[in-house]
């Protein structure tokens, strides 16, 4: 009938397992989180060489321009040329939720990388009530800035 094949060879059929995969390589594993904190550091460096306060950089925002309402975002650059050139107080001043979202954004990339490099997933996954306390404070945070009383917020 058929021959047998010497040790060691593969017969006329496929192994039954396939071979269990190599794992990732330390550098492999970070990949992700360091190619994302280049592209973050990148966009700081652009905003922070273009002053965002002179008007000609960048487009004016479409709400502002229409409707003469802050939106959310409204000082967004100029908090982040403020946090690009260490001063704190002035990015708060532009939009404080924007320079809490750096904050958190920073505590989440390094949870995230040294979670990779470990060889560990990130885990990262709010649930919708998370989200829904996001949108929130940013629609109070808007309502409040656009009102008389609430001008200190405005950037």
């Amino acid at each position: 009938m058929g021959t047998v094949p010497p040790a060691g060879q593969p017969g006329p059929f496929p192994p039954v397992f396939p071979p269990a995969p190599v794992p990732a390589s330390r550098l492999r594993r970070i990949a992700a989180p360091a190619g994302v904190m280049a592209g973050v550091l990148g966009a700081f460096v652009l905003v922070g060489s273009v002053d965002p306060n002179e008007p000609g950089h960048y487009p004016v925002c479409p709400l502002l321009r229409l409707t003469g309402v802050y939106c959310p975002g409204c000082g967004g650059l100029r908090s982040a040329y403020a946090v690009a050139h260490g001063d704190l107080g002035t990015a708060f001043g532009s939009n404080a939720p924007a320079v809490i979202g750096y904050g958190v954004f920073a505590v989440v990339w390094v949870l995230w990388m040294v979670r990779a490099a470990a060889g560990k997933p990130a885990r990262f996954a709010p649930r919708p009530v998370h989200w829904w306390a996001i949108g929130a404070v940013l629609l109070i945070f808007t309502v409040v800035r656009n009102l008389p009383f609430g001008s200190a917020l405005a950037p």
